[in-house]
């Protein structure tokens, strides 16, 4: 995982805001470094040091502890607040070195601490400076140091041998400190790693539980199926307990067994069949979702679905999720947009698409005896939209659609396949007598830009032609049609060619 450099340097900013507010109060601690060595000097431990050194050492801790004090509380991650407090630790031990304070270990104590940082600059101004101030110490103190010890002739060799060790002492706590500090950074990146790791996580899963929240919101019903504890829990209950799936005797869960009690009788089976626990993992197989829309005997159309939420590496599904939603006005919705695109706008009647789509489906079954199929053309429509207009047109093809509508009523369905087509599908056994009555109506017929609607009229029956297909029928139909245009043609004294 990549990290967001800019949240890091936040992250050691604020690091480095705290490091600054701990030294801060170890520099007040250090003020208590007088009355100590006072107290030593008393009891005769201290014999080279006096009373004045002590005042000094917490006078100026106490003088720079508030200074830093300020600078922190102005600038607490400022760099300036870092290097103030490490050289005035750094001065405190260099004034009580050369005031005959035996430090030694001690002297490592400042880069110590500056490590803390997190910051290899800092840590390389501490190791500089404490290495120059321990220097300058045992230089300044090398003529003390040297009348004092009588293995020492002069004070360059003190101060050479002292150096030597301070040196080398330096050189592997300097490696010592790269180490540690590389270690403790690795550390750092890696907890803020981990850190921001988890708050993802976190994130991920709230934004999870949000879209469960929401889909139990959105569906009426939610079901979590766990396959692998063989378990089923609602989702929409404030308990959300898991009960127990048998499916050695159990086909459907008890959400199932709730919801079946409302579905349509004669829509039962197939939800059994659906909702069949046992079959559902092979039917999701390698598949998100299933779903099957059903009838609810109160509040209509539910669509129910089978969601895959964790699978095996085969695509079987461990963990599903199962839905159910109302879509009684969706369904609605659908049967008017399939209503409309079957429709024809002008009539009213069924249309040339939904005319194709049930002579389909009468291809594949058998045709009744009173099957009879019509054809119908409305005579003089171009003579009518040449002279009148096609406001006068349209009038003339909705009343002709009028009277074939009226006639055939709830014997069949009227199709417009044509601009004065019109074909219908009709269940009787007196075909001859709706094709009369079709010519009542429109002899009654009045307009407001036309007087009369004629209209030529032909149909084939199954039983007529028993043998014939729906293709052949519709020939027939076509062929009787025609015959009629041409008697009334005859009748007219018009020429059919001219027309």
């Amino acid at each position: 995982m990549e990290i967001d450099m800019t949240e890091y340097s936040s992250f050691l900013r604020d690091n480095r805001i705290k490091v600054n507010g701990y030294l801060n109060k170890v520099l007040w601690f250090f003020a208590l470094a007088g009355p100590a060595i006072a107290s030593g000097i008393k009891g005769g431990i201290f014999k080279d040091i006096s009373y004045s050194t002590c005042l000094i050492i917490s006078a100026s801790l106490i003088i720079m502890s508030c200074f830093h004090l300020l600078l922190y509380r102005n600038y607490p991650s400022s760099t300036l607040t870092c290097v103030f407090a490490l050289t005035t630790l750094d001065l405190l031990l260099a004034y009580m070195s050369y005031s005959h304070v035996s430090i030694f270990i001690t002297w490592f104590l400042v880069p110590l601490l500056s490590l803390l940082f997190c910051d290899k600059y800092l840590y390389f101004y501490a190791v500089i400076m404490n290495y120059i101030l321990m220097f300058l110490t045992v230089w300044l103190s090398a003529p003390y140091e040297t009348a004092l010890r009588p293995e020492y002739e002069t004070t360059a060799s003190y101060l050479a041998d002292t150096m030597s060790g301070f040196t080398i002492e330096s050189i592997v706590m300097f490696a010592s400190g790269l180490i540690v500090g590389k270690l403790t950074v690795g550390y750092y990146r890696d907890l803020f790693e981990q850190h921001k790791r988890i708050l993802d996580q976190e994130k991920v899963m709230e934004e999870k539980m949000d879209i469960l929240d929401s889909m139990a919101e959105i569906y009426d019903n939610v079901n979590l199926i766990d396959f692998v504890n063989n378990t089923e829990m609602s989702l929409r209950d404030s308990e959300q307990k898991k009960h127990g799936i048998d499916l050695s005797v159990q086909t459907h869960t008890l959400m199932n067994q709730r919801i079946k009690k409302q579905v349509m009788p004669d829509q039962m089976d197939e939800f059994l069949t659906f909702t069949n626990i046992k079959t559902v993992r092979s039917r999701l197989s390698h598949k998100k979702l299933i779903s099957a829309d059903f009838i609810d005997v109160v509040a209509g159309w539910f669509r129910a679905q089978y969601i895959t939420v964790d699978s095996t590496l085969d695509g079987i599904p461990n963990v599903i999720i199962y839905t159910t939603r109302n879509v009684d006005e969706e369904k609605r919705r659908e049967e008017h947009l399939i209503r409309i695109s079957m429709t024809d706008e002008m009539t009213r009647l069924f249309n040339r698409r939904c005319y194709d789509e049930d002579l389909r489906e009468f291809r594949k079954g058998t045709l009744s005896d009173d099957f009879v199929l019509f054809s119908v053309d409305v005579n003089g429509l171009k003579t009518i939209n040449d002279t009148k207009g096609h406001v006068a047109g349209d009038e003339l093809i909705k009343g002709a659609a009028n009277c074939i509508a009226l006639s055939v009523g709830n014997k069949g369905k009227v199709y417009r396949t044509g601009g004065d087509e019109f074909m219908a599908v009709i269940h009787t056994d007196e075909p001859e007598k709706i094709r009369g009555s079709i010519k009542e109506k429109a002899a009654e017929w009045h307009g407001v830009y036309t007087d009369e609607v004629t209209m030529s009229i032909g149909y084939a029956s199954h039983k007529e032609y028993p043998d014939a297909s729906i293709d052949d029928l519709e020939h027939s139909a076509d062929a009787d049609m025609y015959e009629d245009k041409e008697k009334f043609y005859k009748e007219h004294g018009i020429e059919r060619r001219k027309h």
